[in-house]
């Protein structure tokens, strides 16, 4: 099992004060997981978390200027979690088919609660992630929030799983976005075999997060012995 004391590094603009390093930190983002899970990111509001922590409004926003820029942190959370996760189960393993598949296995397994995190329940974030996630950056303002680095954590973590997918074929053209569709593919089949089963393959049962982890692997690696060299090459040929 894996332990380890939590306080990952989150983009610093996106904070008054660092949440991780107080108990009343702790307990806001602790709370704000539940809320939001509870009312979704239109009800949520300040006054209802404050109650809910038994504090006051003015309390939560010496840390955060506002909701979005809170749900921004948690998003960002996950995804640095889910990063650490990856770096973790990977470190130690030489064939690169092996590592893409672990880290296939340590993404899937991030929606699982973890018994390690003492203050964020990592399982009720990820269905945060998968139900109101895309609010995070589907916007109007996304370029400007991107320059101050509010999607960085997703960049890297998309960054690290596109390194493997190179390792195993240096000449595939797209690895990046194979990076971020099996990333997206993770979350939205683990949201349809629970929600919509008409729109995924994976059956709801007890097995059904190793069978999105053989999903992703037959993705990836149908996509890898393709040797698609890219649109520039094909059309120099």
């Amino acid at each position: 099992m894996l332990q380890v004391n939590v306080n990952l590094d989150i983009n610093d603009k996106l904070f008054i004060k660092n949440p991780q390093e107080t108990a009343l930190g702790r307990r806001i983002i602790e709370y704000s997981v539940i809320l939001f899970d509870e009312v979704g990111f239109e009800h949520f509001t300040f006054r209802k978390l404050a109650d809910r922590i038994h504090s006051t409004e003015a309390s939560i926003y010496r840390y955060f200027e506002n909701k979005h820029y809170l749900f921004i942190y948690l998003v960002n959370w996950y995804w640095e979690w889910m990063r650490f996760r990856v770096t973790f189960f990977t470190m130690n393993i030489p064939a690169p088919e092996d590592k893409l598949k672990s880290a296939l296995r340590a993404i899937v397994d991030t929606s699982r609660k973890s018994t390690s995190v003492d203050f964020i329940d990592t399982e009720v974030l990820h269905r945060i992630v998968v139900t109101e996630g895309p609010k995070a950056y589907h916007k109007k303002n996304v370029d400007e929030e991107n320059k101050y680095g509010f999607f960085l954590a997703y960049k890297m973590l998309c960054g690290k799983i596109a390194d493997i997918i190179k390792e195993i074929n240096p000449d595939y053209a797209y690895p990046r976005a194979l990076a971020s569709m099996l990333l997206e593919s993770a979350n939205n089949n683990i949201y349809f075999a629970e929600h919509l089963p008409r729109l995924t393959d994976i059956k709801f049962e007890a097995n059904y997060l190793d069978q999105v982890v053989d999903m992703l692997f037959s993705f990836a690696f149908g996509c890898l012995q393709t040797n698609d060299s890219g649109p520039q090459e094909q059309e120099s040929k």
